[in-house]
């Protein structure tokens, strides 16, 4: 890439992020103890660990707990960068390799016993220190591909670690820099024009070593002891049941001062928010309700103030797009768009059954997935509340290609006759056998929930019409989300929403060197991993989406996954609560809101 074509990317990025948001911190906090809300998760939760856990309602409270570099405008749409702990946005020299960020003087780690009684200052060399955990070969980090192969020396430090069994903390390289006690200097092998996205993304929040050192498990991992300098820390967690956040009161604390944007709600949000003190709800009470109608029962028995409505409750609440009379009677709100997301069947190609890159599995993976019927989950399962997913890269991402179509369709006729022509053969009961005579039996892998055993039964549907046996394989939600890491599933529904808003942070679920992290698939397809390897080498632009078609294309090729849904986000909100507004990348509104006094 030409250099005038690199700055022509910086003043786009720079267009990109505007130094809008909170205005200046107040000095005592302003939470009241008295204000609660009340939030649900419909699965349980890994642990608050930044580099360890990979979850998204685990992901929602370590955004409460710890702080990024960088954060996004809470009302601005398309979602823009902001400074959190930063004191500005990055300062970008030696041609897009070398990023200088300040670290706001005066934030305070929420006292524990791991600082001995000192007032821990948040400094750049937190942030160096928790980035280096990234790579930390004992913590086995899902998050290691947002840095791998990117900052000078950070590698080597790493295989180092990866042969002497320890990660040399202390080790300084060029890459990773305290220049002194509130200055952080990132320097890049090459141009990474997601790095100021990254730098927002809670698994570079900052933590304290002192605390790591306290409380570390035998991975190295905090996941029950998260301390942070974010606006609340957690009070009470009963795993997998009851999450609760209390604010945290050495918190810095600021106003609310966000501009308005087109939409129309935008300007009652202004008006009820606008000048006040912030953080001002006291108390988070999180329950992990599994079962749909529960859920909803508990909101409208005005036991919780904000719900995600997933789609097979949507005729009880909607009419299309919009509420129920009686919802809106009730003074109930809600906040809907697009989620920035795709949901996708996957094959593990490690698999001895289904993996691959042979001609027959790549037939037997193909035919299943042209047996499955999208438009009938999106119908019956989602009930509307979803829309097909054609391209790896959803709506509301740059990079989404809305013309695009898939190459895979539902058509069972043809499925069957791909497996006929590569030899899975019916037996007399009517099912298929491998090609070399043995039984074939797909494990399916999903929740102990009522959206699990729908799933279950449409794919069970879907086999039969080809003359595949299935079997269902059960697990929590962590535990998939655990045995998946581990390449342990045959097959399994997974969903990933942006962590932030750009085609690559999907494009690489299915890149090699993501194996083990974000790669569910356990893909390596080398025609992939080489169109990915140049993409990263280009900013967004009409080249970089011509790569992006190609490696879709690639994708249905081999067939490692279904693409099958972008869903709705429903957000439910009661009538009590105070300028929310759902944000396509934050996972949390909280420090954002308020409740309105008792009538």
């Amino acid at each position: 890439m030409t250099l005038p074509m690199y700055r022509l990317a910086l003043r786009a990025l720079a267009l990109a992020v505007v130094c809008l948001g909170p205005a200046a911190t107040v000095p005592a906090a302003a939470a009241d103890m008295n204000k609660v809300i009340r939030h649900v998760f419909p699965v349980g939760e890994e642990g608050f660990d930044p580099a360890a856990a990979h979850d998204l309602y685990s992901a929602t409270i370590e955004q409460m707990v710890f702080e990024t570099l960088l954060t996004y405008d809470y009302l601005a749409r398309p979602s823009k960068l902001v400074p959190l702990t930063a004191e500005a946005l990055p300062h970008i020299t030696d041609d897009g390799r070398t990023y200088t960020i300040k670290v706001k003087k005066g934030i305070f780690f929420t006292p524990d016993p791991a600082f001995k009684g000192a007032k821990r200052e948040l400094v750049a060399e937190d942030y160096v220190y928790s980035l280096k955990r990234l790579m930390d070969p004992k913590i086995r980090s899902p998050w290691t591909w947002l840095l791998e192969g990117k900052v000078v020396g950070l590698d080597e430090i790493t295989e180092k670690a990866k042969a002497g069994g320890k990660f040399d903390y202390d080790s300084k390289i060029a890459g990773l820099e305290a220049v002194d006690r509130h200055t952080l200097r990132i320097r890049l092998k090459q141009p990474d024009f997601n790095l100021s996205y990254v730098l927002a993304h809670e698994p570079t929040s900052a933590l304290a070593r002192e605390v790591v050192n306290a409380y570390a498990d035998e991975g190295n991992r905090v996941m029950a002891n998260p301390i942070g300098t974010g606006p609340y820390k957690l009070a009470n967690w009963i795993r997998s049941s009851k999450i609760f956040l209390e604010a945290n009161p050495d918190y810095r604390g600021f106003i609310w001062d966000f501009k308005p944007g087109t939409d129309p709600e935008d300007a009652q949000i202004v008006k009820d928010m606008k000048g006040k003190k912030m953080p001002q709800i006291g108390r988070i009470e999180i329950s992990i309700i599994e079962e749909d109608q529960a859920r909803l029962l508990a909101f409208q028995g005005g036991e919780l103030d904000l719900m995600n409505m997933e789609g097979p409750l949507a005729p009880k609440v909607l009419n299309g797009a919009t509420l129920t009379p009686d919802m809106q009677k009730k003074g109930v709100r809600l906040s809907r768009f697009v989620d920035p997301e795709i949901t996708y069947h996957y094959w593990n190609l490690m698999d001895p059954v289904v993996g691959g890159l042979s001609k027959e599995k790549i037939a037997l993976r193909r035919a299943m997935a042209m047996a499955y019927n999208v438009e009938e989950e999106i119908r019956v399962v989602r009930n509307g509340q979803a829309i097909e997913a054609q391209f790896p890269v959803p709506p509301g991402v740059v990079g989404h290609d809305p013309a695009y179509r898939s190459g895979i369709k539902y058509d069972p006729a043809a499925a069957n006759a791909l497996l006929d022509r590569f030899g899975y053969k019916k037996g007399a009961d009517g099912f298929r056998m491998l090609p070399d005579g043995k039984p074939l039996l797909i494990h399916y892998a999903s929740r102990p929930d009522s959206l699990g055993r729908q799933q279950d039964e449409l794919w069970k549907k879907a086999f039969d019409q080809i003359g595949i046996r299935m079997d269902v394989q059960k697990e929590k939600f962590a535990e998939l989300l655990k045995l998946e890491k581990q390449c342990k599933l045959q097959m399994r529904t997974a969903s990933w929403i942006a962590d932030y808003p750009d085609a690559d942070n999907f494009m690489q679920l299915l890149y090699s060197k993501n194996i083990y992290q974000s790669n569910n698939a356990c893909a390596a397809i080398p025609e992939y991993d080489k169109l990915y390897e140049q993409s990263l080498k280009i900013p967004a632009s009409p080249e970089r989406d011509k790569l992006y078609r190609q490696m879709a294309r690639v994708i249905e090729a081999y067939t490692p996954w279904r693409l099958d849904i972008s869903r709705y986000r429903n957000m439910l909100v009661q009538p009590r609560v105070l300028g929310f507004k759902k944000h396509p990348i934050l996972h949390s509104e909280w420090q954002y809101i308020d409740v309105a006094p008792p009538k």
